[in-house]
C-alpha cells in the first residue's frame, strides 16, 4: 500500500489517471496493485472464517461478550476502510458504489 500511495494523486480530476500511471508506468506497478487487491480479498475471507469459528464455538456468549462486541466494531471499521479503498480510483464502478452506499446511508434515520 505504501508504494501505491507514493504514486497516487488524490484529486478528483487526477485519481483515475494516477491509477493508470501506476498500472502502466511504475515498475511492477500492475503487480503491486493486483497483489494489494487480492490480499485484501484474502484478508476478508480469513476474517469471515474467523467470524464463522466464533459463531460455531459460541464466542459471543458470556464471559466474552465484550471481546465479541469489540470484534464487531473492528469488522465495521474494516468494511468502511475497504469501501474507501474501493472508491479511491474514482472510476465508474467507484462512482456508482459511492452513490449506492451514500443513498443507502441516507435512508437510515
Amino acid at each position: 500500500g505504501i508504494r501505491l500511495a507514493m504514486h497516487y494523486n488524490p484529486s478528483v480530476l487526477e485519481a483515475f489517471n494516477s491509477i493508470e500511471h501506476i498500472m502502466r508506468d511504475v515498475n511492477n506497478g500492475w503487480l503491486i496493485r493486483y497483489i494489494h487487491s487480492n490480499t485484501a480479498s484474502a484478508f476478508f475471507f480469513l476474517v469471515y472464517l474467523h467470524i464463522g469459528r466464533g459463531l460455531y464455538y459460541g464466542s459471543y456468549r458470556a464471559p466474552r461478550t465484550l471481546v465479541w462486541t469489540l470484534g464487531v466494531v473492528i469488522f465495521i471499521l474494516m468494511i468502511v476502510t475497504a469501501f474507501l479503498g474501493y472508491v479511491l480510483p474514482f472510476g465508474q464502478m467507484s462512482l456508482w458504489a459511492a452513490t449506492v452506499i451514500t443513498n443507502l446511508m441516507s435512508a437510515i434515520p
